[in-house]
């Protein structure tokens, strides 16, 4: 018991850590909640709630790429509050028996798009107009997809950072650091409304909550802080080993 909990709480580091520089954190702390024994659904919603406190210390390291960007942020939440809700209400409205036969599907689908991200960003600036420039806002196409992004969010979380950079990579004329800063807000705000909407309807495993929360607070600052000096291709490596790896252990449940 005390290095599961040892476990579940170092996985509650790396998760924070790697949400606030890429996102997909959820690709160690699931795995590692399903290895203790927790049922998938509710490994989803105590996962949802206890990396709550890494979003916000990851998006607080980000605050100096913050500025200037408050209408922004702000717009851009709402679409991803409404996404949270509905994703998060899609997951308990689907039998648990569905959900597992998902799942799979879910993190397939994260390690394809984290592994080509490379070429996923170039794809995007290739698309636009040569002199050309996107809108500020990336108007109601940014926000129609950022929504529907959060909605994954919502559902199960892992690799919607890396959706949510490449809507806005194609639609902002923006240095990447400050489109990650807008990641890091926007993943705190489908978590939080997520999370609220499973405490009224969701069984949680509090410890695994407490744990997470607690490791994912000091990873959202420790990524915030240092995650910019490590290459992207280390990062993608880690990502794309750690979550093949859970791929395996939910094909063989």
């Amino acid at each position: 018991m005390p290095l599961e909990m040892l476990a579940v709480f170092a996985a509650g580091i790396g998760a924070g850590a790697l949400n606030a520089v890429v996102g997909s954190g959820t690709l160690v702390t699931f795995p590692v909640l399903l290895a203790t024994g927790i049922s998938p659904v509710t490994a989803t919603v105590s996962n949802a709630l206890g990396l709550i406190p890494g979003s916000v210390s990851g998006a607080i390291g980000y605050r100096r790429e913050l500025a200037g960007q408050g209408r922004r942020v702000r717009r851009l939440a709402i679409g991803s509050a409404l996404g949270g809700v509905t994703g998060a209400t899609l997951l308990l409205a689907l039998p648990a028996a569905a959900f597992e036969r998902i799942v799979p599907s879910l993190v397939g689908l994260a390690l394809v798009l984290v592994a080509c991200q490379p070429l996923i960003g170039r794809r995007v600036r290739s698309r636009r107009p040569k002199g050309g420039s996107a809108r500020r806002d990336g108007g109601w196409p940014l926000f129609t997809g950022l929504t529907l992004a959060s909605v994954y969010g919502g559902y199960f979380a892992a690799a919607q950072g890396i959706i949510y950079m490449a809507l806005m990579g194609m639609l902002l004329d923006e240095p990447l650091q400050r489109l990650n800063a807008v990641k890091n807000v926007l993943a705190a705000v489908v978590n939080t409304v997520a999370a609220a909407f499973f405490l009224f309807v969701a069984d949680f495993d509090w410890t695994a909550v407490a744990l997470i929360a607690a490791g994912s607070a000091l990873g959202g600052r420790l990524g915030a802080t240092t995650g910019r000096r490590l290459s992207p291709q280390v990062l993608r490596a880690l990502i794309v080993t750690i979550g093949t790896v859970a791929l395996v252990q939910l094909v063989a449940r």
